[in-house]
């Protein structure tokens, strides 16, 4: 039997193992998970929008500096709930509902630099920041040059 080859992965045992670990593992609740996902990522953007109306009323701010000002303590609020440790709580409550809103890129930024804070304030704190976070700000970066140049070019 030159020429032909083995099935790969183990074929009927691969199968069997696959059941019996399914066995142990606990049913999804995709409806409830939905559900947690939606209401935590629905109550950040609402704290968002408190924060809006509170700082277009309060500091009579408006446009871009109002959205500005919204986005900064968005951010600051993630950074400080990740520092205390209620950010990763949130996170294995919601889901991806704890992701999504710009607190989870926050999130995403201060873990690193805080489980990393050991190593010294360069090579730890600031290398490692950007770990996870570091391709989106790279993509990101890249992506809006790329639409203003080429906006620039049209307009021209």
């Amino acid at each position: 039997m030159r020429g032909e080859s083995a099935p790969q992965g183990g074929g009927e045992k691969n199968g069997n193992y696959l059941a019996y670990v399914r066995s142990f593992a606990p049913p999804t609740k995709h409806f409830h998970n939905c559900l947690r996902a939606f209401t935590v990522g629905g109550g950040i953007c609402c704290f968002g929008q408190f924060a809006r109306v509170m700082l277009e009323n309060w500091a009579h701010l408006s446009g871009d500096e109002l959205a500005g000002a919204v986005s900064v303590v968005l951010i600051f609020c993630g950074c400080l709930l990740t520092g205390l440790g209620v950010y990763d709580r949130i996170g294995k409550a919601a889901g991806a509902g704890s992701i999504v809103p710009i607190t989870g890129f926050a999130n995403s930024v201060a873990s690193p630099a805080l489980e990393f804070k050991a190593e010294g304030l360069i090579t730890g704190l600031a290398a490692k920041m950007f770990v996870v976070a570091g391709p989106i700000i790279v993509y990101g970066v890249l992506a809006g040059s790329s639409v203003g140049i080429l906006y620039w070019l049209l307009s021209l």
